[in-house]
C-alpha cells in the first residue's frame, strides 16, 4: 500500500478509536485493525502529529504506580474523521470507475 495513503488510514483509524473511547497507546495498537501493521514507532508519532493538529488531547492517569499518557478525541478529530469519510467516498468512486476499465 502507498505511504501516504496509508499515513491517511492510520490517522484516521487512531482517531476512530479515539472516537470510541479514550485510550492509551498499546491498547490503541491492539484496537486498530492488524492488516494496518501499526507500530509504536508508527503511533508516537501519529499521535504527536495529531496533537499538534489540535486533533486531541493528552492527560495522564496513574495506573500501578505509574502515570499513564490517555488521548482524548476533540471535535477537531471528530471533524477530521468526517473530513475523510467524506473524501473516501471520491476513492470509492475513483475505485469503482477503474475496475469498470479493466472489467470492459
Amino acid at each position: 500500500m502507498d505511504g501516504q495513503l496509508k499515513r491517511g488510514f492510520l490517522e484516521a483509524c487512531v482517531l476512530a478509536a479515539l472516537a470510541r473511547h479514550d485510550s492509551y497507546g498499546y491498547q490503541i495498537i491492539k484496537d486498530i485493525p492488524e492488516q494496518l501493521g501499526l507500530t509504536e514507532s508508527t503511533l508516537y508519532p501519529i499521535l504527536k502529529r495529531l496533537e499538534q493538529a489540535q486533533c486531541l488531547v493528552v492527560y495522564s492517569v496513574e495506573h500501578s504506580g505509574r502515570l499513564r499518557k490517555y488521548y482524548r478525541i476533540t471535535s477537531f478529530g471528530t471533524q477530521r474523521i468526517n473530513e475523510f469519510i467524506t473524501e473516501w467516498e471520491d476513492v470509492v468512486a475513483f475505485h469503482d470507475y477503474i475496475r469498470e476499465g479493466i472489467a470492459s
